[in-house]
């Protein structure tokens, strides 16, 4: 849905679990740039081949990785999720891959249940960007 809302300006309520490779022309100071956006929801069974992960992994140059506010389960994912992109990218090369964890959801905030600081605290730890949205 974000992914949706960002290339778009709508907000969709129902998203399925599908998963779609979305192009977009973006100016970023001044420059065209051409974005391909490979948008994977989170499969709840850990069934999913290492080898299919790694060939998204390959595929992309940097990661957006957003949890619900108000799933710790979502959350709870991010480390492992975060250690092998690591060690799948930069295992290649001395460059640091760019990774932001986006807590969504702020909007019901009467729902939470990872905080804020949660957030910001496993980014640093991480060595990733933060940000949270609604």
């Amino acid at each position: 849905a974000l992914t949706v809302r960002f290339l778009t300006r709508r907000f969709i309520g129902e998203y399925g679990d599908m998963e779609f490779i979305y192009s977009h022309n973006l100016t970023v100071d001044g420059r065209e740039i051409l974005l391909h956006i490979w948008d994977v929801p989170n499969s709840q069974e850990q069934t999913e081949e290492s080898s299919s992960e790694e060939k998204r992994i390959q595929w992309a140059d940097s990661f957006v990785l957003v949890y619900s506010i108000c799933d710790r389960a979502s959350f709870n994912i991010l480390p492992l999720k975060i250690q092998f992109i690591k060690a799948t990218k930069e295992g290649q090369s001395q460059e640091k891959v760019p990774i932001v964890i986006v807590g969504n959801k702020r909007d019901l905030h009467h729902q939470r249940v990872v905080s804020s600081e949660e957030g910001r605290l496993l980014a640093l730890s991480l060595d990733c960007g933060f940000y949270e949205v609604s």
